[in-house]
């Protein structure tokens, strides 16, 4: 009865004959056939205890790429200690290849900068609401050649989601500004433009719109405040009106009342629907505040009590004179 190491010497011996794989050559394939499953198999074991754990959705995709980018280090290591000779046979072969990889696969090397620039400045990361060049959206994924937006904005309002999935090269990073909603202040300003007639009681609007924004956003301001004294560690960020305001300007067809306050930025459509529900509910109580909005007015010289123009003549006189005038040519 053969023992195990005569039972694998026969198969390789049979391998050798059939295929012409030498039993060096034999060994390092099934070395590196079994070092992946155990690496596949550890990495299962580890992301099923992760998922028994926790159902966080952030916490679950963080285990998931660490564990990926972990098992994939591991492999890249062991397969090229277990198929090069020494360091130096390594630095020969990426010598000759080196110059070819660098011309073919420019974009696919820049990704790779891209990625590990990512990784380590931080400029964002998963979660967070950033817009690069003309996309804008929340980083659902980063990749080794690419990242990933849940679209904000385009064709739809106030920076809600139009459920589109961006993928996007990691070289961008090195070629288009990238604006970060959620780093550093982590608050946005919105303004909101109420416009009331020149008739309007403008002053009591104004009193009822800053109520209406105090009630709305005033909570965010202390909130915002040590956001504030935070960032300015890391960034030159300086505020002295983090408090709501309603600033006063005039515009064609009236009065403009703008109200300005921080607020969340995925919650800026939510924010700005509420404000106006209240303005639209307190404005409708005043009969001395009404809306401004584009309109023709015929204006009348005589009704609005002015002088008749430059005739000379008396008002009176000047309707009469153009009476007869209008008359005559009927005649």
């Amino acid at each position: 009865m053969l023992t195990f190491k005569q039972y694998v010497a026969e198969i390789t011996d049979v391998i050798h004959r059939t295929s012409g794989f030498d039993p060096d050559l034999q060994a390092k394939i099934l070395a590196t056939l079994v070092f992946l499953l155990s690496l596949s198999i550890l990495r299962y074991v580890i992301l099923r205890i992760v998922w028994r754990r926790t159902e966080d959705v952030h916490v679950r995709y963080l285990w998931r790429k660490s564990i990926s980018y972990i098992v994939t280090a591991l492999g890249l290591l062991f397969i090229v200690r277990l198929w090069f000779s020494g360091f130096k046979d390594l630095g020969t072969f990426l010598g000759l290849v080196s110059a070819g990889l660098a011309i073919a696969l420019k974009d696919p090397l820049t990704d790779i900068a891209g990625w590990m620039f990512i990784l380590w400045r931080k400029p964002f990361g998963i979660g967070d609401r950033i817009q690069i060049g003309a996309h804008a959206g929340d980083v659902i994924d980063i990749r080794l050649f690419q990242f990933t937006l849940l679209e904000i904005g385009n064709w739809v309002d106030a920076d809600q989601s139009t459920g589109r999935v961006i993928h996007i090269p990691n070289e961008k990073v090195f070629m288009e500004a990238l604006a970060n909603y959620s780093k550093g202040f982590q608050f946005i300003w919105n303004e909101i433009a109420v416009l009331v007639t020149f008739e309007s009681d403008w002053k009591k609007a104004k009193e009822i719109l800053a109520r209406i924004v105090a009630r709305h956003a005033e909570h965010l301001t202390q909130e915002a405040q040590e956001k504030v004294k935070k960032a300015s560690q890391k960034f030159m960020i300086f505020y002295t009106q983090l408090t709501p305001i309603v600033y006063t300007d005039v515009k064609d067809s009236g009065v403009n009342l703008t109200i300005r306050y921080l607020t969340d930025p995925r919650k800026r459509r939510g924010s700005t629907q509420n404000i106006w529900e209240d303005i639209l509910t307190e404005f409708a109580e005043h009969k001395d505040i009404d809306f401004a909005y584009p309109t023709t007015r015929f204006y009348n010289n005589l009704n609005e009590g002015k002088e008749a123009g430059n005739s000379g003549l008396p008002s009176q006189q000047r309707v009469d004179h153009l009476d007869n005038r209008e008359a005559k040519n009927s005649t």
